[in-house]
């Protein structure tokens, strides 16, 4: 039985255009994607993001950023957690990426956050996504 993945098809997509030099990617939209996508503006790996809205679920338009010399802010994003594999962190689990130079996303009961924002609160939760 196949199952689908929509995050890393967003990670793809986002990790796909990165790679060929473009300035913005569209996806599917869906509220956890627009979550991930805003905790990816805060952390300042891409430039903005925007809901367009269509006949059927919308579309979620991200501007990626690029550094000096038109090098791009991601290097990678790499899926976590997957659908057949879950992973799963207590608080004082939570990962540290490339030494703090990079961020995990985690799904907590407060929302979509990055590891530092996590460790601040004191909460743990479901890795999805590493981005450096």
């Amino acid at each position: 039985m196949s199952q689908t993945d929509p995050i890393a098809d967003m990670l793809t997509c986002v990790r796909n255009a990165v790679r060929a030099g473009h300035r913005r990617v569209d996806i599917p939209s869906s509220r956890l994607k627009e979550a991930i996508a805003e905790t990816l503006v805060r952390e300042r790996y891409v430039q903005s993001c925007r809901r367009i809205e269509d006949t059927k679920q919308g579309i979620l338009r991200i501007y990626l950023r690029r550094a000096e010399g038109a090098t791009p802010v991601i290097t990678n994003l790499q899926r976590v957690s997957r659908p057949g594999r879950r992973i799963y962190v207590g608080k004082d689990e939570v990962p540290r990426i490339m030494g703090g130079m990079g961020s995990a996303i985690l799904s907590t009961t407060k929302g979509i956050l990055t590891d530092k924002e996590a460790r601040t609160a004191g909460l743990g939760g479901e890795v999805l996504a590493r981005v450096w």
